[in-house]
C-alpha cells in the first residue's frame, strides 16, 4: 500500500516511524509521499524518514496513494478527508479529527459512499492492557465495573499557546477536553461501552486563551457504572491516570502519553483471591501507541474490511466532548443523543460560549 502524509509538524514523526514499522508485522506499506504547505518542510522530512516524493500539494497524488495520513492542525481535517474518501483512499488521521459533530457526520457520509474508510488514531485502545480488561470484563471473570476515575492532569506553560491556532474555538476546537483529555476518555468509553448522561463544569483559570484550560466531568454510563472525568493543562506533575472498580477487583493504570503492561495495578477484592492469576502481562506486547494501531487497522484495509475503529466510534467519544462542554456552558445535564443538528453545540464545540470574555475583548478590559 502507497502511504501519503499530509501535514509534516511533530505529530508526523511518530505515524511515519509506525509505517516504517509495519513490515515486521507481514505488512506491506511503503510511505511515498510528504506534503505540507511549506515546502522546505516537507522536503527536509522526506529526507529525515526516507520518503521519495514530496511537495505541498494532496490533489496532485491521491492518485497514487492508497492510505492517506491526515496529521495537519485539526481545522484541515474535514477537506483532506473527504477528498481522500472521494477518491477512494483510505484515511488514518489524528485526533481530534474533526472541530464539531457537523463535521464529523460530514466525514461519516463520505465514508458511508465511499470504497474506502476512515479511522482515526485513538492508540490508547490498543495496548495490552486495555484490551485485556476489556476481554475480562466481557467474559464476567470481573463482575460488573461500578465506579470509574479518568484524570488527563497536564501542564501547558503560557508560551505554547503562542502558536497561532491553539487555545482557540475556530481552530483548535476547544482546550484540554478536546485536544487532550480526549486520549484518556476515549479509553476509558472503550472499557466501559456508550454514556448516557453527563453533567460539567468547566473554567479559564490561568492560561490567556479563549478555551478552558481545566474541566471537570460526572458521566453516567448505559451499564449503570459512574466516572468522573478531569481534563487539565495547569498540572506540574503530569500524569495520565484512570481507575477501574469492579465487583471482583480495581485495575488501575497511571502513565503520561503512552503505556505498556508495567504501567498498569490489578487489586482484587477482599475474599476475591480466585481473580488474582487472571491479569497477566504479555511481553511481547507492544507497548499502547501508533504502531499497535496501525497494525490491525492495515491488516483490515488489505483485506476490505471495516477498521477497528470506526467513524461511529470516534463519534461516540466526540459527542461526549460536546456534551461536557453543553453541560458546563448550560448548567443542564446532557444525555446521549442530544445533541444534534439544529443544537449550537452540533455546530461547534463552543456553542453558545462560556460565560468568560474572548481573549481579544480581554486585552481591551486590561489595556
Amino acid at each position: 500500500m502507497r502511504v501519503t502524509i499530509l501535514g509534516t509538524g511533530a505529530i508526523a514523526g511518530a505515524h511515519a516511524e509506525a509505517i516504517t514499522g509495519l513490515s515486521a508485522y507481514g505488512v506491506d506499506a511503503v510511505l511515498a509521499h510528504a506534503v505540507d504547505i511549506d515546502p522546505a518542510r516537507a522536503e527536509e522530512f522526506a529526507r529525515k524518514h526516507g520518503v521519495a516524493a514530496h511537495g505541498a500539494g494532496l490533489a496532485d497524488v491521491l492518485t497514487e496513494t492508497d492510505v492517506l495520513h491526515v496529521c495537519t492542525p485539526p481545522g484541515a481535517h474535514v477537506a483532506a478527508t473527504v477528498a481522500a474518501l472521494e477518491a477512494g483512499v483510505h484515511v488514518v488521521v489524528e485526533k481530534p479529527a474533526t472541530l464539531s459533530l457537523a463535521e464529523l457526520d460530514r466525514i461519516a457520509e463520505a465514508d458511508a459512499g465511499s470504497t474506502a474508510t476512515f479511522t482515526q488514531v485513538v492508540q490508547h485502545r490498543f495496548g495490552h492492557g486495555l484490551r485485556q480488561l476489556r476481554r475480562l470484563l466481557d467474559d464476567g471473570a470481573l463482575g460488573r465495573p461500578l465506579v470509574a476515575t479518568c484524570d488527563t492532569l497536564w501542564f501547558r506553560a503560557p508560551e505554547y499557546f503562542e502558536v497561532p491556532w491553539r487555545g482557540r474555538w475556530d481552530t483548535e476546537g476547544g482546550g484540554p477536553t478536546m485536544g487532550h483529555g480526549i486520549h484518556q476518555f476515549d479509553l476509558l468509553l472503550a472499557v466501559l461501552g456508550p454514556w448516557s448522561e453527563v453533567t460539567a463544569m468547566a473554567g479559564r483559570l490561568a492560561r490567556h486563551v479563549d478555551t478552558e484550560d481545566v474541566s471537570m466531568a460526572i458521566v453516567r454510563f448505559a451499564n449503570g457504572a459512574m466516572a468522573t472525568i478531569t481534563n487539565s493543562l495547569l498540572s506540574p506533575r503530569e500524569t495520565s491516570d484512570l481507575r477501574f472498580d469492579t465487583e471482583a477487583a480495581t485495575v488501575e493504570l497511571s502513565h503520561l502519553y503512552g503505556y505498556s503492561d508495567a504501567d498498569w495495578t490489578f487489586t482484587p477484592a477482599k475474599g476475591r483471591d480466585d481473580v488474582g492469576q487472571l491479569w497477566q502481562p504479555d511481553p511481547m506486547a507492544l507497548p499502547s501507541g501508533h504502531l499497535a494501531q496501525l497494525v490491525p487497522t492495515y491488516r483490515a484495509f488489505a483485506a476490505g474490511e471495516a477498521p477497528p475503529v470506526t467513524v461511529h466510534d470516534v463519534r461516540g467519544t466526540l459527542e461526549l466532548v460536546a456534551a461536557i462542554y453543553r453541560s458546563a456552558f448550560t448548567g443542564a445535564v446532557v444525555r446521549a443523543g442530544e445533541i444534534g443538528p439544529g443544537d449550537p453545540f452540533h455546530e461547534s464545540m463552543r456553542g453558545t460560549g462560556p460565560g468568560w470574555a474572548p481573549v481579544k475583548d480581554l486585552g481591551a478590559e486590561r489595556g
